[in-house]
């Protein structure tokens, strides 16, 4: 009996040493820093001013150029030309290409356009695992192919590609964006 109670007393003694464990974990004393914000530039960044919107004749240039490149790779791609609005001046879907690309095509545009910078500027923040690009516009396309035409330092609208990867996108519509240097 006398062992039983020896057994059941130290039983308790490791339970009520043990018991420290279950405590919770003090804070630390200093919050962690929010990440960088990326400092305050002095001069405002994709800051291109609006020209006059790119017309029917000079977006079948463009066009041209990035179905030529993409015929040129054998990639079948879908291709939109819009204003500075973001608005539908042209659109070529090539002989086979994904049908679900047309949309995402126009979106790469569009967000080029509204935004006065190239669609993968988004997709790289995302990439390093920032997800505001997501609230800014619901319409906002976040993968590379999207370009933005500007001539004589003004937007006059811009090009967006999809069909292929982002970088078949990108390189398809680059060929049409570069007319306009």
């Amino acid at each position: 009996m006398r062992s039983i109670v020896s057994m059941i007393l130290a039983a308790f003694a490791v339970a009520a040493l043990d018991s420290s464990a279950l405590a919770q974990t003090p804070a630390p004393a200093t919050p962690p820093a929010p990440p960088s914000a990326g400092g305050t530039p002095d001069a405002m960044p994709f800051d291109i001013p609006y020209g006059t919107s790119i017309g029917a004749d000079r977006a079948k240039q463009l066009m041209a150029a990035a179905e030529a490149e993409a015929k040129r790779r054998n990639w079948k791609m879908n291709i939109a030309v819009v204003d500075t609005n973001g608005e539908l001046v042209l659109f070529v879907r090539m002989e086979g290409a994904q049908i679900a690309s047309g949309p995402i095509s126009i979106g790469k545009a569009r967000t080029s356009a509204r935004f006065r910078r190239e669609s993968r500027a988004f997709y790289n923040v995302y990439e390093t695992g920032h997800s505001y690009p997501g609230t800014l516009d619901p319409t906002l396309v976040a993968s590379p192919g999207g370009f933005p035409l500007v001539e004589n330092g003004k937007l006059i609208g811009a090009i967006g590609c999809s069909g292929g990867t982002g970088d078949q996108d990108a390189a398809t519509c680059k060929a049409g964006a570069d007319l306009m240097k």
